[in-house]
């Protein structure tokens, strides 16, 4: 028997309801911030660089914050900050960008593979403590607060017997959330986040490493840049010499001063952005809630913090022989675009070789990958576009209900 999905019908003009899946948004205020720094004749790191740090240190209430090219970049550069031996273990979910993992192996460690609870996506003290049972204890370990849902970083890092400070946060998703009434980005080690393009404060590419520990954050202003004792914009300036010295192996992973008044101009309308954001995201619970086959993001639980709604993914089991790629196809048809967050790291050729992987493996993390789905997320997107997603969901949903579109 050869199964079919039939053409979700065109509730609404395909016209209104293309809806992409993200959207980069650089406001105007950004858009005049990048004019100015044109215009000043310094576009690399510089004044803005160390204003943007500043400010959003202070947004997040961490001691010190420190501007890198990527939150890759600051991965790596929060775990060489550690100064462990070479090979280390460390400790990552398999549910996370390739690049998370990448880091753990440029920083010359041993990444150690965790699966994840099928439902929050995310790793358990269980699963935690699985992994140290079959490799050994760990020396550090990165965490994600993945879609913008909160990890429970003293948990899992209790599970995995680590101090909080070998804990590197992964929080890329997770800008603008908060733990209690904490805004992530303080209260650990060292807390990295991305403003790529599709990221709740988008600028293209750039991140930044948050710190409580000024010693730390010093050292990673060094190592992001060659590990040179003084920037070009410091030998630059009216009586700042032009001797350097090299203390540290660092890397090219400085911000630019272009970024940096970019990210200051989008910082102000980054409440308004996560409002939105929060709106959209119970615009989809209302329409999707009850829908078979169907199930909705995990959140936090009532009075233990916010989710930052980077991603809204659903699981989807639909009945009628219809799985996830077959939903991302005929949402497609319709000029819906949708993704998957993530491919667990396990599945991926290199990391199949280069990373450890318990030895029950991470049934969990299979599981939940067959199911993914993200739909689209952004404060742009209008309530149209949402219905429009929703009316197709429910469409192919009953479908799947009734059996129609098989032969």
């Amino acid at each position: 028997m050869t199964t079919r999905i039939n053409a979700v019908p065109h509730a609404v003009p395909a016209e209104e309801a293309a809806v992409p899946f993200a959207d980069c948004h650089i406001s105007t205020e950004a858009q005049t911030a990048a004019l100015r720094v044109l215009r000043s004749g310094w576009v690399t790191t510089g004044r803005e660089v160390a204003a943007f740090e500043s400010e959003f240190a202070t947004s997040v209430g961490a001691e010190c914050a420190v501007a890198v090219s990527s939150c890759t970049q600051g991965i790596e550069l929060a775990l060489r900050s550690l100064g462990l031996p070479p090979g280390s273990l460390v400790l990552s979910s398999t549910m996370t960008f390739c690049g998370a993992v990448q880091a753990i192996v440029h920083a010359g460690l041993q990444p150690v593979l965790v699966d994840v609870d099928p439902v929050t996506g995310m790793p358990t003290r269980s699963t935690v403590r699985n992994a140290v049972r079959s490799f050994g204890p760990p020396a550090a370990m990165t965490l994600v607060h993945w879609a913008g849902d909160l990890a429970d970083v003293p948990g899992l890092a209790d599970a995995a017997e680590l101090p909080l400070d070998r804990v590197v946060v992964d929080a890329a998703h997770a800008l603008g959330t908060y733990a209690g009434s904490t805004p992530i980005g303080s209260g650990c080690g060292a807390t990295c986040f991305s403003f790529y393009a599709t990221k709740n404060l988008p600028l293209g590419e750039g991140g930044i490493v948050t710190t409580d520990d000024p010693a730390r954050a010093e050292w990673l202003r060094k190592a992001r840049l060659h590990g040179m004792t003084a920037d070009a914009w410091r030998r630059y300036l009216p009586g700042g010499g032009w001797r350097y010295n090299v203390a540290e192996a660092g890397l090219k992973a400085n911000m630019t001063d272009l970024q940096a008044a970019m990210g200051r101009a989008q910082l102000a309308h980054l409440p308004s952005w996560q409002r939105r954001r929060a709106q959209i995201a119970a615009r989809y619970d209302d329409q999707l809630a009850g829908l078979p086959g169907v199930r909705l993001p995990h959140r936090p639980d009532p009075g233990t913090g916010t989710h930052a709604w980077h991603l809204y993914p659903i699981r989807v089991q639909l009945n009628g022989g219809i799985d996830r790629d077959e939903v991302i196809a005929c949402l497609s048809e319709r000029a819906i675009g949708t993704s998957v967050h993530f491919i667990p790291v396990h599945r991926l050729a290199y990391f199949s070789q280069a990373a450890l992987i318990p030895s029950m493996g991470l049934p969990g993390a299979d599981v939940l990958f067959e199911q993914l789905l993200s739909l689209p997320i952004y404060p742009r997107l209008t309530d149209r576009q949402i219905d429009a997603v929703c009316t197709a969901i429910a469409d192919l949903a009953h479908q799947g209900l009734t059996g129609k579109g098989t032969e």
